[in-house]
């Protein structure tokens, strides 16, 4: 209650206080403005071409564009628990963008067909079905120092390369581990986002009247570990949670104060809300709850040597279980991250992070565990790899991103393979693979799913 205090005082007083112009950040760091989508993802050069000189003599009306996508893949050993097809859909996606001085309005919205989990009616909030809206909301700017986004909206903000600790915003883990664009880890919040700029620092608040979860794994697609019933489950075993969706209740609030500081970017972090994946277990029905949460944290990038550090720590106070005696429900957490990535020579990039969980009240965990019940480790590491090469005019883009636990004994790669054929065309292929010594560890439970997959796209 304090910190949602805190986060309404602070916003009342920077539109009172806030004036000037945004201050220009340098690239990569941060700013107002979304970073151009890579050629062929639905923006830039495809899109103006087709629109300026169209197709057979017809024009795209202004400011739509988007992609048409087939992507199919195949597990690689046998799951009792799911099919046999880790992913098959066509994807149609339309983006509008209108842009104004003082008003700008996006809608952008994905048009499916998934015959892997057969279900048709659109559940907005899931993800599921032949309709999934990513975008749909307005850019107002009231002043010079200030913009206001109001609806559905894609959020993020943290500085680690697919490893989150401040970015408390949805993921989607189905896509991520299936072989959807990365694009798709993301998923959509509806809420209000208040930007203020000024010469001395910039804030971010943002609002979200109800609770807007992870599309976390549920069984429907990938098989998981169930502690309830101690084994591998599934379509068998589907994760149905108990969840907060009393609208002005359970809602979430979200803080960003960040500015520069010779060529660094420093930021501070609050959130006030619920675990985005299921954190508990209900003592009387069993099923999966969304505890309360609050989480404070801190980051830092910028140039080092010949390449960009980036440091990330925070708080993860577990509100509904603070001394840890709970083992229903996730204990309290401190979660560090350091990265550095650099170009290794032409074409070629690299990057490493570190990244450790630290279980709050270990000891109370370990006490009240009940027998038979998987152990956690009160630290948890995690090492993670990026390579990326550019060849053929870098039209071919070869990449590997690889995720090690020293202390989970498990491993998950992600190898991918893209090429643009023209400024139309991109075929695509890749596989997600998990290895671990023990079952119900966090990659480890994964290892019936590895899976290959294959994509083509046409932009427009």
């Amino acid at each position: 209650m304090v910190l949602r205090k805190w986060f309404v005082c602070i916003s009342v007083v920077a539109v009172g206080l806030w004036g000037g112009a945004e201050p220009i950040l340098p690239a990569g760091l941060g700013g107002s403005s979304e970073p151009a989508l890579p050629a062929g993802l639905g923006g830039g050069v495809e899109a103006k071409a087709v629109a300026e000189e169209g197709i057979s003599g017809w024009r795209l009306p202004d400011g739509l564009s988007g992609f048409w996508e087939v992507r199919g893949g195949v597990r690689l050993q046998h799951d009792r628990y799911e099919k046999s097809a880790s992913i098959g859909e066509s994807r149609l996606q339309l983006h509008y963008e209108r842009p104004g001085e003082r008003v700008e309005v996006k809608v952008v919205s994905d048009f499916l067909y998934d015959p892997v989990l057969n279900s048709h009616t659109p559940r907005l909030n899931r993800g599921s079905g032949v309709i999934d809206l990513r975008q749909a909301n307005l850019l107002l700017r009231p002043a010079d120092f200030v913009d206001m986004t109001i609806g559905r909206q894609i959020m993020t903000w943290g500085t680690g390369d697919m490893l989150f600790i401040n970015d408390l915003f949805p993921k989607d883990w189905n896509s991520y581990f299936c072989g959807r664009d990365d694009e798709y880890l993301k998923g959509p919040s509806d809420g209000i986002k208040g930007s203020f700029f000024s010469s001395l620092v910039n804030l971010d608040v943002i609002y979200t009247p109800q609770f807007d979860s992870d599309r976390f794994i549920d069984g429907r697609r990938i098989s998981y570990w169930s502690d309830g019933s101690g084994r591998r489950a599934g379509r068998d075993g589907v994760v149905e949670p108990l969840r907060p969706n009393d609208p002005f209740d359970d809602d979430e609030w979200a803080a960003r104060l960040y500015r520069n500081v010779g060529a660094y970017e420093v930021a501070l972090y609050g959130y006030d809300g619920f675990w985005k994946s299921p954190g508990g277990a209900d003592r009387v029905s069993g099923r999966a709850i969304f505890p309360r949460l609050q989480v404070y944290g801190a980051s830092l990038r910028g140039p080092l040597a010949s390449g960009i550090v980036s440091l990330e720590t925070g708080w993860y106070r577990s509100r509904d279980d603070k001394n840890g005696s709970n083992p229903m429900i996730n204990n309290s957490e401190l979660r560090y991250l350091v990265g550095y990535e650099q170009e290794l020579a032409h074409d070629l990039t690299g990057g490493v992070q570190y990244y450790v969980e630290n279980m709050r009240g270990y000891g109370a965990y370990r006490r009240s565990l009940p027998q038979g019940m998987s152990e956690r480790d009160e630290y948890r590491h995690v090492v993670t790899v990026r390579l990326t090469k550019l060849l053929m005019s870098q039209n071919l883009n070869l990449g590997v991103f690889l995720y090690w636990s020293p202390s989970d004994h498990d491993m998950y790669v992600r190898p991918k393979a893209s090429y643009k054929l023209d400024d139309y065309w991109t075929v695509e292929v890749g596989g997600n693979i998990f290895v671990g010594r023990d079952s119900h560890t966090f990659f480890g439970q994964f290892e019936r799913n590895n899976n290959v997959y294959a994509a083509v796209r046409y932009g427009f």
